[in-house]
């Protein structure tokens, strides 16, 4: 299985992403780790990347197998998220969820996805801002702000487990996916077998 983590919704985040992703398209399942993610602007862009579904295969003269659409990655999905998963990081998991894309995992989300901008610094280095913007859905709720996002499976890291190397987050994803690709084939679906040769003066040859 694949695993992409993005610390940020911004430019770093999308450079892991692109990093990440695009090398691990030939996966049976993906885990996507929004845990620590301090938000941003790019949570789209990953998750029209995942929302691409197969639906047609192409083989060429040396058996090279393209997908349709691109650049798909065909398998189930999770996503991890905690309670430092923030503004945009709070997005990404609701909407990873509302597209049906799999399963959350983890601890509920920050809850704070207002838009900012600019700061009035104090004179103690702290700052004020004034948010900008809210998150609402099709049937005119609002979503996510002042609550986060609740996981499917809520697992709680414990810091003793942490420091002897045990995520009880990421190991429950990796079991998720482990049974939800048990006994499926490796790989993209072969083609069919070889077309007959075509007929010479309309005359189709005797089959073995």
């Amino acid at each position: 299985m694949g695993y992409v983590y993005m610390s940020d919704m911004e430019q770093l985040g999308l450079q892991q992403f692109v990093r990440q992703f695009y090398a691990q398209l030939d996966r049976q399942a993906l885990i996507m780790d929004d845990r620590w993610n301090g938000g941003g602007f790019v949570a789209p862009f990953a998750l029209e990347r995942l929302r691409r579904v197969l639906v047609s295969l192409g083989v060429n003269r040396e058996s090279a197998i393209a997908t349709e659409p691109a650049e798909v990655l065909n398998g189930p999905k999770v996503a991890l998220l905690n309670h430092w998963s923030a503004s945009d990081g709070d997005i990404f998991p609701y909407l990873f969820r509302a597209y049906g894309l799999g399963k959350l995992v983890g601890t509920r989300s920050w809850g704070g996805v207002r838009g900012i901008r600019g700061d009035w610094r104090m004179m103690d280095g702290g700052y004020i801002t004034i948010p900008e913007g809210a998150l609402y859905t099709t049937d005119s709720q609002w979503a996510v702000e002042n609550h986060g996002v609740d996981p499917d499976i809520e697992v709680e890291d414990q810091p003793a487990d942490l420091l002897a190397g045990h995520d009880a987050q990421l190991e429950t994803a990796v079991d998720l996916m482990m049974k939800a690709i048990a006994g499926r084939p490796a790989g993209l679906p072969p083609p069919p077998p070889l077309l007959p040769p075509y007929p010479q003066n309309g005359i189709v040859p005797p089959q073995p």
